[in-house]
């Protein structure tokens, strides 16, 4: 009988890539391009390898939302 993952607490609500899209309302193929462009929320990354895990926390994902919030009215100042 083999022992359940140990799975950190910061870690329990980690969401998949494609967990995390549906999230934020893009696709995984966006956030994956964003990944590899340098863009886009934070993300962990469970090793160093190309085909490393790649995670997400629910609080980096709000705050990459908040961050890019806009007031309509700013909009107009600015043009």
């Amino acid at each position: 009988m083999s022992a359940a993952p140990v799975v950190s607490p910061a870690l329990s609500g980690a969401m998949t890539t494609k967990e995390a899209a549906a999230y934020i309302g893009m696709s995984p193929a966006t956030l994956n391009g964003w990944r590899f462009m340098g863009e886009g929320p934070v993300y962990l990354r469970m090793g160093t390898s190309r085909r490393a895990k790649i995670a997400y926390l629910r609080e980096d994902l709000d705050a990459w939302l908040r961050a890019r919030r806009t007031d309509p009215a700013s909009v107009l100042a600015d043009a």
